[in-house]
């Protein structure tokens, strides 16, 4: 069964451990006057994310659907979803919904311009594109005003069955998981580029409370210290070394 806390008022982290590689994989769910889900999962994991959701809300007063790039552990089971919320509809960036959602969607997406805002009721999202940041052109991420919490995907990754949200530093963790991730078959998961720092600065000028990650603890302190910080870890561990 997924575990289910709630990381800021009326924001729930639902987590799903996968023991065969230690890494959690975590959905967050805002519970508003039209209900955001942030990460649908993959296929397989629809059960019980559903379930997990189903133990908050009435999964189908689902509105909003959202993730930062295409891919399964983001959005696998968005379809699924469509299906059993008749009025929830997708939000993405522009090049998200042209080049992915147009076609997969089974209804079509609300793409949203960079620095768009929509609102849930109490709480409003701000879409900030983050091209090739954590990987994708089309990745972005959606930023909650009113609690000041970024949903920062792939961002901070780090492993084991981890606390749900944590004040310590997340930057030793993120380390060791790039470290593990460059001894292995993904080891290009994430690039470090030219823009890397502007786009991790822009973030951090969100002034954020809460970082809200996909893999990993979600984390409350000085995000936008631990943002800015985040650049030279991944300088250090992904930058292409300078040739003499």
């Amino acid at each position: 069964m997924a575990n289910v806390t709630e990381i800021a008022p009326g924001v729930y982290r639902i987590c799903i451990l996968y023991g065969e590689i230690n890494l959690q994989f975590n959905h967050f769910l805002v519970v508003d006057d039209e209900p955001l889900l942030y990460h649908t999962g993959m296929r397989r994991m629809f059960p019980e994310v559903f379930a997990a959701v189903k133990r908050l809300i009435d999964p189908a007063s689902l509105r909003w659907i959202g993730f930062s790039h295409f891919e399964v552990d983001e959005c696998g089971s968005l379809n699924d979803w469509l299906r059993a919320a008749p009025l929830a509809q997708a939000v993405s960036g522009m090049v998200g919904s042209i080049v992915n959602l147009t076609d997969f969607a089974d209804r079509p997406p609300r793409a949203l311009n960079a620095d768009e805002t929509f609102s849930t009721g109490r709480m409003r999202f701000r879409y900030r594109p983050t091209p090739h940041l954590p990987h994708g052109w089309d990745a972005g991420v959606l930023f909650e005003e009113t609690q000041r919490v970024l949903f920062c995907s792939d961002l901070f990754t780090h492993n084991g069955d981890v606390e749900p949200l944590t004040e310590s530093d997340i930057l030793g963790r993120t380390r060791q998981s790039l470290e593990a991730f460059q001894a292995g078959p993904l080891m290009d998961y994430m690039p470090y580029t030219p823009r890397t720092r502007v786009l991790l600065e822009g973030l951090a000028s969100l002034q954020p409370n809460t970082l809200a990650t996909m893999h990993g603890s979600s984390f409350t302190g000085d995000c936008a210290k631990a943002l800015i910080e985040l650049d030279g870890v991944m300088k250090e561990m992904l930058g292409t070394p300078e040739r003499g």
